[in-house]
């Protein structure tokens, strides 16, 4: 893969620490006070010029969601902490995450202050809670993001979708829009460097990903899923196997 020279990557880390500066005085200062849409927009901004700030390009395909989308579930398979920010840059949506990002350096709390929902998947008996809680969101007109592998993966394999969480998707007669997520080279192969995965750690990560000369990540929105008349099992195979056949 080549590598961005070392002052291209000394000008990237540079942007994306005053950019990471900004986020954290909007999060800290403004997001609290601002309209839910002004909000939404304002992490729509900040995503993009994450993404600007490391050189990584979004490349989208399929019907963008319109403006006014509301209360959906978008499901995805995951490779990096920067899925993330990619899906934001094209829709402001409010994310489902494992409790652990709340642990990672500035963007634990960053993704926080953005109204993220986290499950602790150590404890059982919080799945009913989150659904419940999910299922709300849905209802009061947000859009929710979820990615049901559970984990990151290198980008080559989709592992099997988790279900659960789906569920509030059914009890708010929402709909799933599934979303198929893949790094590449400039060859059209799997760009591995792009994913946060295994036992690679964050910092390691992005400045893996800094050092790329030409980072793209392909986001593809796919057909709807309606939830009338479906089991949450149905869905999650239906949102599995759109996923995995755009991907293949």
């Amino acid at each position: 893969m080549p590598q961005a020279s070392l002052i291209a990557q000394i000008f990237r880390i540079t942007r994306v620490f005053f950019h990471t500066i900004i986020g954290l005085i909007i999060a800290s200062i403004f997001l609290p006070f601002l309209a839910k849409n002004t909000k939404l927009a304002l992490i729509k901004w900040w995503c993009g010029g994450l993404l600007r700030a490391f050189h990584i390009k979004v490349v989208t395909f399929g019907d963008l969601p319109p403006s006014t989308t509301t209360g959906v579930m978008f499901v995805a398979n995951h490779i990096s902490w920067s899925d993330i920010h990619a899906l934001n840059s094209k829709i402001a949506l409010r994310f489902i995450a494992k409790s652990e990002i709340r642990s990672w350096p500035v963007f634990g709390y960053l993704v926080a202050k953005a109204n993220t929902l986290f499950i602790d998947r150590s404890k059982k008996q919080e799945a009913a809670k989150i659904v419940n809680i999910t299922a709300a969101s849905l209802m009061a007109g947000d859009n929710l993001c979820f990615f049901p592998e559970g984990t990151t993966t290198d980008g080559k394999q989709v592992l099997p979708f988790k279900s659960s969480v789906l569920q509030a998707a059914i009890a708010a007669n929402s709909t799933i829009w599934p979303v198929a997520i893949r790094y590449v080279n400039t060859d059209g192969s799997i760009n591995t460097n792009m994913a946060y995965a295994g036992e690679t750690g964050l910092i390691e990560s992005m400045l893996e990903v800094i050092k790329q000369k030409n980072a793209s990540v392909e986001l593809h929105f796919l057909s709807p899923i309606e939830t009338t008349g479906k089991d949450r099992r149905q869905l999650t195979q239906a949102a599995y196997d759109a996923i995995v056949a755009k991907l293949a």
